[in-house]
């Protein structure tokens, strides 16, 4: 062996990186041992995703695009180059991250497991068809092929349709003021009126005294007249006649949702479509010939609407063809591992955009787990989120059967369980941001105790009880009756008010369907309504937002607000960020615009928009980057020529507040802007409030895009405590601790208490045992998921739950107190 190189053994024993630097790693070099399950941890910001999705699965995948043609590339997702000076023993690697599903009702649980391959398959060559029926391929038994969706409904199961009703709201109006209320708004609903005016009818008279014939050509004609229309204007505006062309309610409806890209356009279109079940599939998406065919007396339909732990008993019965032999054992397999992973619940015909990003990760890990892969380095992003203590004990067992099938685990994560049971722990940090980004630790577990610089140190070694604390007394409280949606069947449940109340229970116990009735029956008591994001925007929304979900809802009289705040994203697009979704950008730019420069100049707030022309570089039209196209290869972003990514143009990047420009600011973290802003106290109080949360690491400037569902929520929550306070508000949140650090929960744990001590109500759908026990009051759902949930199980203080003997959250809460 030469002097100065190491054992060939040493060297492919692990994964050496040298020299990491993307996004705020300092440059480090660590060393992670191959076929060991490693736990990459930290705070949030600290770097730890850094180094294990945008340094080492980043660089294996760029290994990998590198044998791909590159025609091939254009259809991969990919990460970039990372930035590091080297990689060593790196083999083949597989992402599984916190990615949700995208918009639509095709992919399903089935597509997603590959479990509606293997049930076409039985269907179509072990199936029992009618007498005389043609043997069907798998793609008969598809409704997301030609082959075998019903061709009413197209495989959708639904079908959209209007009717007079749903069109003319209230038929006491004239079609002046608005009885077809389907029409848009502002100038082309004007011009449908006067192309009517003009037509002969008569659009002063109430909708209901006009005649029949006339109602129904109006709202449901296909033809599309072009007249020339003489429109009545005020006496000082030009009267200029134009060609203006017609189009039915109906019509116009309808073009809408299929042709519409605006989020906004679809969903105000929705309000005024029946959606109803197809009657010539009954709402399966399936031919009559698919349908026909049975598996141990069941159809395909059938078999897939059963949660996935029915399904097995079912086959159990199906006939001992050699096909019958042959899938019914893979498919056991299959749903085998979805059940330890806490998936039992779910049917194969579940819609993947009504799943979690934590559920949706597991089905993935399921998959993954039957390739038979070996040799792999599977990089997974917080596996144990949206899990219940329960569940995270057979999602370890799983994680276990991957590492001995001969593969690496580089796991992201904050469950102290988690971190325990690794065989490796990298800890990155000390803090997040600039604060962050250092190699804290890498070694085993146990020598952690021996870095008095790690922030996850006083957690996961020896750690502190918790104190001892009396949960506040409270007369009122809030009662949900007949609560029907999902897995809740008439379920009752009282929320006390003006305490903080965990909602708890395992994977699939109907928690979140419970938190969405909750700020439903709220809003409705208030009269108000929830926004939805134009990616919400489906074919089933219709449905969603007809279905009320409770019959009555008690003591809602001492509320005035509500507050829900979820993980959905605050922007779809890099021109959302952090501060312009908070509002301090507004205050940031009316502080430019009242510079002294500005004023000479004569520029407005809006000169200092990146969104609005005049400020903007117009080369990239505020974007900071433009698109390069690549023959044969995927487009790629780099930073704009002309503004070099910093957005604005010279003129306005000239204004400067104490020296820096409007793009400084943007690139400053909200620590620095806390400092900057000292003289600011209405911008300093926007920024403590997201320092108090814990998202001081992020830069002003972050764009929607980047952020994590957890970020965004956090987000949403700092927006609504930089209002002022007032009590009788109810704050309801979905897991708020979804990808946060012990140090991180504690630090969001007192801000959820500063606004109960307000005179507000604070209810949280909670897995994170340290904020279920330091709860006044807890909730827990059960004692299952899907079919065996949906009942409340135990209900009182954390100690009444902690000793309940139905509960599955009682052991793990009991324990958690007596440490």
């Amino acid at each position: 062996m030469t002097a100065g190189t190491e054992p060939d053994d040493a060297v492919h024993s692990c994964i050496r990186v040298r020299g990491a630097s993307v996004h705020n790693l300092k440059g480090i070099d660590v060393d992670i041992p191959r076929d060991a399950f490693v736990v990459v941890t930290g705070v949030s910001g600290s770097g730890k995703s850094s180094l294990a999705f945008g340094t080492i699965y980043a660089e294996a995948q760029l290994r990998y695009l590198e044998s791909v043609a590159p025609y091939a590339r254009r259809l991969i997702e990919q990460a970039g180059a990372p930035e590091v000076d080297s990689i060593t023993g790196l083999p083949p690697a597989v992402a599984l991250r916190q990615t949700r599903a995208t918009p639509g009702s095709r992919s399903s649980v089935g597509t997603v497991t590959t479990l509606s391959n293997a049930l076409r398959m039985l269907y179509s060559r072990a199936g029992s068809y009618p007498p005389g029926a043609a043997r069907l391929d798998s793609d008969g038994f598809s409704r997301n092929t030609a082959a075998g969706a019903c061709p009413t409904c197209h495989g959708l199961g639904q079908v959209h349709d209007v009717t007079e009703a749903s069109l003319v709201p209230d038929p006491d109006l004239s079609i002046r003021d608005g009885a077809v209320a389907a029409w848009p708004g502002a100038w082309l609903g004007k011009s449908y009126r006067d192309i009517l005016r003009t037509l002969g009818h008569d659009i002063d008279r109430p909708w209901r005294e006009l005649p029949q014939a006339d109602r129904d050509w109006i709202l449901f004609t296909d033809d599309q007249p072009v007249v020339t229309v003489e429109p009545i204007r005020e006496a000082h505006r030009i009267q200029r006649p134009y060609q203006g062309t017609f189009s039915s309610a109906k019509r116009y409806v309808l073009h809408t949702l299929s042709e519409s890209r605006s989020g906004t356009a679809r969903r105000r279109a929705l309000q005024y479509v029946v959606t109803s079940t197809c009657t010539t599939c009954d709402g399966t998406g399936l031919r009559a010939e698919a349908r026909s065919v049975t598996v141990a007396g069941r159809t395909l339909p059938d078999l897939a609407s059963l949660p996935v732990t029915d399904l097995i008993d079912v086959l159990g019965s199906a006939d001992g063809s050699d096909v019958a032999v042959a899938i019914v054992p893979d498919i056991r397999a299959r749903v085998d591992v979805m059940v330890r992973l806490g998936l039992g619940y779910l049917s194969i015909d579940r819609p993947t955009p009504t799943l979690s990003a934590g559920e949706l990760q597991r089905l993935r890990l399921a998959t993954a787990l039957r390739s038979q892969l070996f040799g792999v380095v599977y990089v997974l992003d917080e596996p144990s989120a949206g899990l219940h203590p329960d569940d995270t004990e057979s999602l370890l067992v799983v994680l276990d059967e991957l590492r001995r099938s001969g593969n690496s685990l580089i796991v992201v994560e904050h469950d102290l369980e988690v971190m325990r049971h690794a065989d490796w722990l990298v800890d990155v940090g000390p803090g997040a941001g600039t604060d962050g980004g250092h190699l804290v630790h890498s070694g085993p577990v146990p020598q952690l105790a021996d870095v008095p610089d790690s922030r996850t140190r006083p957690y996961l070694i020896d750690p502190d009880p918790p104190p001892a604390r009396e949960p506040r007394p409270t007369a009122d409280w809030l009662g949900l009756r007949g609560v029907t949606r999902h897995n809740l069947k008439g379920l009752d449940v009282d929320v006390l008010l003006a305490v903080f109340t965990a909602l708890t229970g395992v994977s699939g116990s109907g928690k979140t369907t419970l938190i969405d009735v909750l700020g439903e029956a709220l809003r409705d008591h208030l009269g108000q309504t929830r926004a939805l994001d134009p990616d919400e925007i489906d074919d089933d929304t219709a449905v969603a937002s007809a279905d009320r979900g409770y019959a009555a809802a008690t003591g809602t009289d001492a509320i005035q607000r509500v507050v829900q705040v979820d993980q959905r994203p605050i922007g779809r697009t890099p021109r959302s960020n952090l501060a312009t979704y908070t509002g301090l950008f507004d205050r940031v730019r009316t502080l430019f615009a009242g510079q002294p420069a500005a004023k000479a100049r004569g520029y407005s707030v809006g000169r200092f928009s990146f969104n609005v022309k005049g400020g903007r570089c117009e080369n990239c039209e505020g974007a900071g980057y433009v698109a390069v196209e690549l023959l044969f290869l995927p487009s790629t972003y780099s930073p704009c020529p002309v503004c070099h990514g910093r957005r604005y143009n010279q003129d306005t990047l000239s204004i400067t507040y104490r020296d820096a420009s409007i793009a400084d600011v943007l690139d400053l973290t909200v620590d620095e802007a806390t400092d900057f802003f000292g003289d600011q106290p209405s911008i300093e109080r926007a920024l403590v409030t997201l320092q108090d949360i814990g998202l001081g690491y992020l830069t002003l400037g972050q764009p929607a895009t980047e952020l994590s569902g957890g970020e965004a929520q956090r987000i949403k929550l700092a927006t609504e405590l930089q209002r002022r306070r007032r009590g009788h508000t109810v704050y309801v949140l979905d897991e708020p601790t979804t990808g946060l650090h012990p140090a991180d929960v504690e630090q969001l744990r007192a801000q959820l208490d500063a606004l109960v001590e307000g005179g507000n109500t604070v209810v949280v759908a909670e897995h994170d045992l340290s904020v279920i026990a330091a709860a006044d009051h807890v909730i827990d759902l059960g004692p299952g998921g899907g079919a065996d949930g949906g009942t409340v199980v135990a209900a009182g203080t954390p100690a009444q739950v902690a000793g309940s003997t139905a509960s599955r959250t009682a052991r793990y809460l009991a324990r958690w107190r007596q440490r």
